[in-house]
């Protein structure tokens, strides 16, 4: 008698991989690596970045990636779908997406059954858990499969996938997953409020892996003030050139500081708005002094906070909902000493507590943004005093290995409990 494997892996389904704009993922997947959890890498996405991080290269796994596109592997789906609807739980599968397919009857919602019948046919036979990380179309491709196959799902959500999408989509996922975790308090009172059992719901902070970002010792506390046009004061930015970043609203802000002042500001991060972004700052008059520097390696970045005067993350709430939920390039700035400043957005006052470790103004204020951008120039003692205090909240509280052991309790105790019938 032939005797089922035991469901002992886990089958991390992930948006893309690898990727640089979602290295807390894959520090989350290496801590969990290092717990002991087996686990196979699922991604819907071929990766895009031309870089990696060093902890991809310490994960060290070949991804399963599914058709990006449907009709690029017409074949490879069909194999699929032929397999899945042998699955015990392909009618129930079925069901529930010609149920979300009536009420968001989008290429994208199909393109989500057909990558979970894939999904469903590939994962290996000892797979126990599936663990999404992003709640709108990874939840719902890991969803599907789950159904398929009979076994349980949690989910990791973060920021926009929590925002834009509609309050019955959230509130019947969380029905379905046996556990979910978020990056933010603001997150989980808002999706408590909506699951039907809300002790489903952790807040797990994602934290900084210290061994990447060591504690800088002789920090130089620099004495640019703004005065010297010869050594201008050092803003940092890092984020992708996106709405949600608020990088117009940082520019516009550089832009009305005093004549006398002197400042430098340098963008890392790639994305769509570049080109508009540069020929903002050129109207505005600051194009010489707003550098656009792309996607940077770590060791680059590291340097970069190192020699900065000041982080600035101009956070704000896109039309379509999309928002931060705990900008990891504000605890690694705070890692280093440097001061901060941000908006209130989301979980950045749970880091950022305004005039003791960081400063804050309110999203789309871009006078206030503008004057907080002012002192935090002109007073360098003031951001030596925030930029010490940051560095002690975020090493006594913001660590990651607090939240990946939390992830790892709950994958186990999934994986131990008794396999549905």
């Amino acid at each position: 008698m032939l005797q089922t494997p035991p469901r002992s892996r886990v089958a991390i389904v992930v948006k893309g991989y690898p990727r640089l704009s979602e290295t807390f993922v894959a520090q989350e997947i290496l801590g969990l690596k290092r717990l002991g959890v087996a686990f196979d890498i699922v991604s819907l996405r071929q990766p895009t970045d031309e870089k990696t991080h060093p902890v991809h290269d310490e994960i060290a796994a070949r991804p399963l990636y599914l058709p990006e596109y449907l009709y690029t592997e017409p074949l490879r789906v069909f194999r699929g779908w032929r397999a899945a609807r042998r699955l015990p739980g392909y009618k129930a599968a079925l069901k529930l997406f010609l149920k979300d397919w009536r009420r968001d009857p989008t290429p994208n919602r199909g393109r989500r059954f057909g990558q979970a019948l894939v999904l469903a046919a590939e994962l290996p036979q000892d797979t126990g858990l599936l663990y999404v990380h992003f709640l709108h179309t990874p939840g719902s491709v890991a969803r599907y499969a789950a159904r398929m196959r009979n076994l349980p799902f949690g989910v990791s959500a973060h920021a926009k996938d929590i925002w834009t999408i509609p309050a019955w989509e959230k509130t019947e996922k969380l029905g379905d997953c046996a556990f979910l975790v978020t990056c933010t308090a603001a997150n989980a009172a808002h999706l408590k409020g909506l699951a039907p059992d809300p002790s489903r719901v952790g807040l797990v902070y994602h934290g900084l892996d210290f061994s990447r970002f060591p504690e800088p010792h002789g920090r130089p506390e620099g004495l640019r003030d703004g005065s010297d046009p010869a050594d201008p004061v050092r803003i940092l930015s890092i984020g992708r050139l996106v709405d949600k970043k608020g990088h117009a609203g940082l520019i516009e802000a550089l832009s009305r500081l005093p004549a006398d002042l002197s400042a430098r500001l340098d963008i890392v991060g790639g994305g769509p708005l570049k080109k508009e972004l540069a020929a903002l700052a050129g109207r505005l008059g600051v194009g010489e002094r707003v550098r656009f520097l792309g996607s940077m390696a770590q060791a680059e970045i590291l340097r970069l906070y190192r020699e900065a005067d000041l982080f600035a993350l101009n956070c704000r709430i896109s039309d379509d909902g999309d928002r931060d939920g705990l900008p990891n390039v504000l605890m690694e700035a705070q890692s280093q000493g440097l001061a901060c400043l941000s908006t209130d957005v989301s979980a950045v006052p749970e880091l950022l507590i305004d005039g003791e470790t960081g400063l804050l103004a309110p999203p789309d204020d871009t006078a206030t943004f503008a004057g907080a951008l002012e002192r935090a120039v002109r007073d360098p003692a003031l951001r030596a005093r925030i930029g010490r205090a940051g560095l002690a909240r975020v090493r006594s509280t913001f660590g990651a290995e607090a939240g990946i052991e939390a992830v790892r309790r709950r994958i186990e105790s999934v994986l131990s409990a008794p396999a549905p019938r």
